[in-house]
């Protein structure tokens, strides 16, 4: 970060100066109108850099805002509000659920591997009633 700094310093600088050294080393209108165009890329070329780190800055508050909403959804006070009077700690997260298993084990989920399940199974039995 810090030598990208440094180029959206020092380039622009560098490319005024170098205008400046050609309108005063070539003293005719070739040189004049060089050096002013330098001079106006340089200007450009730290216009286009400042855009760009105002376009950055607000992306920075565009994330710090969506934490605040973060924040507010989970405990229901804003982050520099003090917690409402008799409010809870904020429950611990839930343990994710597994995906189904036909994702993980890779059996076909419309059911073609049914037949398989079914012979498993006993039709001729009937399920067992509660003793009273």
């Amino acid at each position: 970060m810090r030598s990208m700094r440094s180029v959206r310093t020092w380039l622009p600088v560098a490319i005024i100066v170098a205008g400046l050294l050609l309108m005063v080393l070539v003293r005719d209108e070739n040189g004049l109108e060089g050096g002013v165009l330098l001079i106006a890329s340089g200007l450009s070329v730290w216009m286009l850099n400042w855009f760009y780190l105002v376009s950055v800055r607000g992306e920075r508050d565009r994330d710090v805002e969506d934490e605040a909403r973060d924040f507010f959804d989970e405990h229901g006070h804003w982050p520099d509000e003090e917690p409402p009077p008799g409010t809870r700690p904020p429950a611990p997260p839930r343990p994710r659920r597994e995906p189904p298993r036909h994702v993980t084990s890779g059996e076909d989920p419309t059911g073609a591997d049914a037949p398989a399940r079914r012979a498993r199974t006993r039709p001729d039995r009937r399920p067992r009633r509660p003793s009273a």
